[in-house]
């Protein structure tokens, strides 16, 4: 009897050959470049803090209290003195490293739920989806801040809550995921041939299904810096006097009229970051999508 090999074009195109593609396809997408030159630069500013921030972020001068920017303070100071343009720079470590940190978390524990319910079904998806629809029956912030106050108020525990509320959506996307591509060819070839379940999820489903995680989670990232800066607003996150934009956010509201350099240079920042990590989804998204490919192939030819 006749055993029927997988497919040799179908799985290398997928795996490798569309992510070569997607790699040349991304530079295309103008404003996914702006969002990635915008992104590493805040990330290299947050990185270099202490050899770029011209002084001590925490350090009080109450005889420079609420300056106006300057070329002494770029960005003026706040209602202790402190310089706001370096408390920016060293707030970013901690959104940054919290976003990422949330990312980390949200992939190690939402993928393999996503995997294992998509390509096991049957009880297994019926309990690992029940979890998973337990977690998202709560508004995220709310979930998070109940989190956050039940194990206490720590930069730790924020992003252990902000994790937790994100890993069960990346896990309900990896699941429809999976069950779009377990019956493909090479799948049923891979299965057909004797290969084990775990060689099958992480050498043909996941790779496979590596696009809308990727995408994924860009929006997770934006969503966690945002996340934390409202935690911190609230004063679940960063304790004073570390600095954070959204900590410093609220020390500011008090200061609008007096000072409204406090207030808007934080919240700058914040919207920058977000539009940055947003432009780059949207630049990952349709680079690993061939059917924008032909959308803007079939555009640029009719503009010509």
């Amino acid at each position: 009897m006749a055993v029927v090999q997988p497919s040799s074009p179908a799985t290398p195109y997928r795996i490798t050959g569309s992510f070569v593609l997607a790699a040349r396809q991304f530079p295309r997408h103008r404003a996914a470049m702006v969002g990635l030159v915008l992104l590493v630069l805040i990330c290299l500013a947050a990185a270099l803090a202490p050899w770029i921030a011209p002084y001590d972020p925490v350090q009080i001068k109450l005889s420079a209290k609420l300056k106006p920017p300057s070329f002494e303070h770029l960005l003026g100071t706040d209602h202790f003195g402190r310089d706001v343009f370096s408390r920016l720079i060293y707030g970013g470590r901690t959104s940054l490293s919290v976003g990422v940190l949330v990312v980390v978390f949200a992939f190690v524990l939402g993928v393999p739920l996503g995997l294992a319910s998509g390509y096991f079904g049957g009880r297994i998806d019926n309990l690992l989806m029940r979890l998973v629809d337990a977690f998202l029956t709560f508004p995220p912030l709310l979930l998070a801040v109940a989190l956050v106050g039940l194990l206490g108020p720590d930069i730790q525990n924020v992003m252990l809550a902000l994790g937790l509320v994100q890993a069960p959506v990346l896990a309900r996307i990896v699941r429809g995921s999976t069950l779009a591509v377990r019956e493909d060819v090479y799948v049923t070839a891979a299965r057909a041939l004797g290969a084990g379940p775990a060689r099958i999820v992480l050498s043909h489903i996941l790779r496979n299904v590596m696009s809308p995680i990727v995408v994924q989670l860009t929006i997770v990232f934006s969503a966690a810096v945002v996340a934390e800066a409202s935690l911190s607003f609230l004063g679940f996150g960063t304790q004073p006097p570390q600095p954070s934009w959204g900590r410093d956010m609220s020390e500011a509201r008090r200061f609008l009229g007096d000072a409204p350099w406090m207030f808007m240079a934080p919240t700058g920042i914040i919207m920058l970051c977000v539009l940055s990590i947003n432009f780059l989804g949207d630049g990952l998204r349709d680079a690993l999508d061939p059917r924008a490919w032909r959308t803007r192939r079939q555009l640029s030819k009719g503009e010509g």
